[in-house]
This record gives C-alpha cells, sequence and structure tokens, in this order.
C-alpha cells in the first residue's frame, strides 16, 4: 500500500469538512459524533482502490460479501446509542472493517467487538493497533450469541440485520442498557433502540434503513 494511502494527505480537510455538513444536514447533531466522524481517517477502512470515495456519505464493499457502513448511518447509530446516556462497556456485533467500531471506542471506556469472518477482524486489527486504538477487545466468534463472559453491557452496537430482537443479547445488557440494531428483512428493515428494562424491553423505531444480514446463532 502506498505511502499517500495512509497519509492524511490523502483527502483534503474541505473534504471531510463537506461531509460533516452533510451529516448536520441529515439530523446528526452531537458534537463528539460528528467530531469523531471528522477525525477517523475512512480511507484506512477501504480498499485502496476506494480511497478516493471514503468519504462520500456510501456504503462500500469491503470483501466477502460485506459492506462498510455509510458515514450518515455510523453517525446515527453511534448518536443514538450514546443519546440515553453515559457508556462504560459496549459491545458490537459485526467488526466488518472495524470503521464503526473506531468511531464509538473514544467515546466510551471499552469496546467488545466480535467478528465472524476472520479475514476481516484480522484487517480490522491492524487498522486499530496502527491507528493506536488501545481500548478494544476483539473476537473471532459468532456474534448472534454476543460475548456473555464480558457482560453485562451498557450498550450493544449490531452492524447486520437479524429478522427480529436477539433475546441473548438483550440479556447482555444492563438493566436500563441501550442495544441499536437493524432489524427485518433485507427490504423491510428498520434501525430499533432497544432500552432494557426490568421485566424484558421497550423498543423505539428510529428509521428505515437496509443492512447485510445477521447470520449464526440468534435467540
Amino acid at each position: 500500500m502506498s505511502a499517500e494511502y495512509f497519509g492524511i494527505g490523502m483527502t483534503s480537510a474541505r473534504t471531510r469538512e463537506r461531509l460533516i455538513r452533510r451529516l448536520r444536514d441529515e439530523g446528526i447533531r452531537d458534537l463528539r459524533v460528528l467530531e469523531r466522524i471528522r477525525e477517523t481517517p475512512r480511507h484506512l477502512f477501504v480498499d485502496e482502490a476506494l480511497a478516493s470515495r471514503a468519504y462520500e456519505d456510501t456504503a462500500l464493499p469491503i470483501g466477502n460479501g460485506q459492506t462498510i457502513s455509510q458515514p450518515y448511518i455510523v453517525a446515527r447509530m453511534t448518536e443514538a446509542l450514546l443519546e440515553p446516556g453515559s457508556l462504560e462497556n459496549v459491545l458490537e456485533v459485526g467488526t466488518g472493517s472495524g470503521y464503526q467500531t473506531a468511531v464509538l471506542a473514544p467515546l466510551v471506556r471499552r469496546v467488545y467487538t466480535t467478528e465472524r469472518i476472520k479475514v476481516l477482524l484480522d484487517q480490522a486489527r491492524r487498522r486499530f493497533q496502527a491507528l493506536n486504538i488501545r481500548n478494544i477487545v476483539t473476537k473471532h466468534s459468532d456474534g448472534g450469541v454476543g460475548l456473555p463472559e464480558y457482560a453485562p453491557y451498557d450498550g450493544i452496537i449490531v452492524t447486520a440485520a437479524p429478522e427480529g430482537i436477539p433475546l441473548a443479547l438483550v440479556e447482555q445488557l444492563n438493566p436500563g442498557g441501550c442495544m441499536v440494531l437493524p432489524v427485518g428483512l433485507r427490504d423491510q428493515q428498520v434501525l430499533v433502540r432497544v432500552i432494557r428494562t426490568d421485566d424484558g424491553y421497550e423498543r423505539e423505531i428510529l428509521e428505515r434503513v437496509s443492512f447485510v444480514p445477521l447470520l449464526g446463532g440468534v435467540c
């Protein structure tokens, strides 16, 4: 990979600011989230051939049938996760390229992230190391069952869509904890925020979305 690919000069400050203006226009208001989108070098999370498109507000392929989410969706999910209150420990289901992880990590104490495709997880680990992000715990495993060994979590973010709310993940939330995830079949998905209650959970539909399906054991 070229030195330019890794360098800050890959894209101008003007290009990143254009993206931030677009996110503001689309309704993202949390200044912490906007700053993280501005500062996270998205071009490092896509193939070098696509680096010139890294700061477009669009999803891009990352191989193995997976995509890096568009910046708006990353910002929207991060903002929705943070809104109910401060978070200490967060579980991410579906590391993918690692971009969502890198955006979220500086905003919480620790992120536990799981990915079922080992080659993607290995690439993400190298990116975290290169960016000196040290509060991320990674695991190669089936994310549909979460990571119960590190539970409970204050927040959970899921970057692939199950057909319904995974109860195995709800049970890994602290009382009052928040989970943000897409739910539904590919052409009928909605972004949902789930809050764990003493006797179950409450859910709020946020907007329509389109994600790859969550594969593996979902309870």
